[in-house]
């Protein structure tokens, strides 16, 4: 099988799968016509498209495509190959279907790390009064009223997108536009259409905060998923002939990565001082926030980033029931209850359940490898290269091992 047939194949593996559980195809910009034509095709049995996901790894060695093509086509029909498995009813343990998907292994975290991040927020937030309400009292305090949400959207994307603009080049053409929705297992979510345009909606039910605003804008847009699908788009897609790229598929190790690269974009734009630059910006509207508390308080609520991959776990490895881990988020997130159980609808749908995980380990490893920068080299600059190579979770983690300051790019 020549390397253009391969890549095809798997396009159409994932629309294909596609048919089975829609919504696992988060965007496709390639070729319509192969679209129509899985969309005119007879329902496709999971089975056979997981023994489809197998040949096509074994012949992947045999191509001649480059070889960080290579490394993300076999980590990615690894997933496909799962997915398809779990589909045609197939057992799979869920520590085991994580790795399938994203290639890391997920254990529990340590709950004195939690109690420390518990100290530290206590130091944030001085007062009177049990951690819990303090903890509230301030979220309530930074709270956006609805009316004025959809206007914090809008000048928080300018002014992200003006600091993307200045780091990364976007096409002139590029476009996000946002809608306020309600009933979703998630906070915001990015569906990108292809030619440099973004649908962004942002779930009001859930009640967005000042000092998370900011992180959600930069998530989504910029320098988050719609940066990312944009660059891919015209450097990897458009210049380098990886058509792989045209199709984003749910459960895959493109996804921790994504994720990774966006829960860390405000990170890399701003960086430090970002609670008196979300506060600048806000302030035109009337709204105002204590932007070095904010910091402080996210800060020490970092050390919280396990609990819910801890969740997850609890769910569906150890079989835990609903409440108890609505008992578990509320005691070490310090949620209302209501929260607590609209992550445990997250955890608990079939397409997202194995899915914070791209958040927690996404984060840890981004980090680490923005952390492992070049003295002469910004976050930014470092940012940028995953925003436009075809990398696997995998890859970050052997330069890590290996304390390799930079990224080699192998030709296409």
């Amino acid at each position: 099988m020549d390397a253009g047939e391969l890549v095809r194949e798997y396009l159409l593996l994932g629309l294909r799968l596609d048919r089975l559980h829609p919504g696992l195809v988060d965007s496709y910009t390639g070729d319509r016509a192969l679209r129509r034509a899985v969309d005119d095709e007879p329902r496709p049995h999971p089975a056979a498209l997981a023994d489809r996901a197998s040949l096509l790894r074994r012949e992947l060695p045999g191509t001649d495509l480059a070889p960080d093509r290579k490394r993300f086509l076999d980590a990615h029909l690894t997933a496909v190959e799962c997915t398809a498995r779990k589909l045609a009813g197939v057992r799979v343990p869920f520590v085991e279907e994580v790795r399938a998907y994203f290639q890391v292994d997920i254990r529990p975290g340590d709950e004195d790390v939690y109690r420390r991040a518990h100290a530290l927020l206590d130091e944030a937030l001085p007062g009177g009064g049990p951690l819990r309400e303090r903890l509230a009292d301030h979220r309530a305090a930074d709270e956006i009223p609805p009316r004025r949400l959809k206007g914090a959207v809008h000048a928080l994307s300018s002014a992200l997108r003006d600091l993307v603009r200045e780091r990364f080049a976007l096409p002139p053409e590029e476009v996000v536009e946002y809608e306020i929705v309600g009933d979703k297992p998630w906070s915001g979510f990015n569906y990108y259409l292809g030619g440099f345009r973004s649908k962004v909606a942002i779930n009001a039910d859930l009640g967005h905060r000042m000092s998370n605003l900011p992180h959600l804008v930069a998530h989504e847009s910029y320098p988050g998923h719609h940066t990312e699908h944009c660059r891919k788009e015209v450097g990897l897609v458009g210049k380098r002939g990886h058509r792989e790229q045209a199709i984003f598929l749910i459960n895959t190790p493109q996804c921790l990565m994504a994720e990774g690269m966006a829960e860390l974009g405000l990170h890399a734009v701003v960086g430090p001082g970002w609670g008196r630059w979300t506060a600048d910006v806000l302030r035109d509207l009337g709204l105002h926030m204590d932007g070095d508390q904010a910091e402080r308080v996210e800060a020490a609520a970092s050390g919280l980033l396990g609990v819910r991959q801890d969740a997850a776990l609890m769910l569906h490895d150890r079989k835990a029931s609903q409440d108890d881990v609505v008992d578990y988020l509320r005691r070490w997130l310090l949620v209302p209850e209501r929260r607590a159980r609209h992550m445990v609808r997250f955890l608990a749908d079939p397409l997202w359940r194995a899915y914070t995980t791209t958040y927690v380990e996404g984060t840890r490893l981004v980090r680490a490898w923005l952390d492992l920068r070049p003295a002469a080299e910004t976050t930014a600059e470092r940012y940028l290269r995953l925003l436009d190579e075809p990398v696997v979770p995998a890859t970050l983690r052997q330069e890590l091992r290996e304390g390799v300051p930079w990224l080699p790019r192998d030709a296409s």
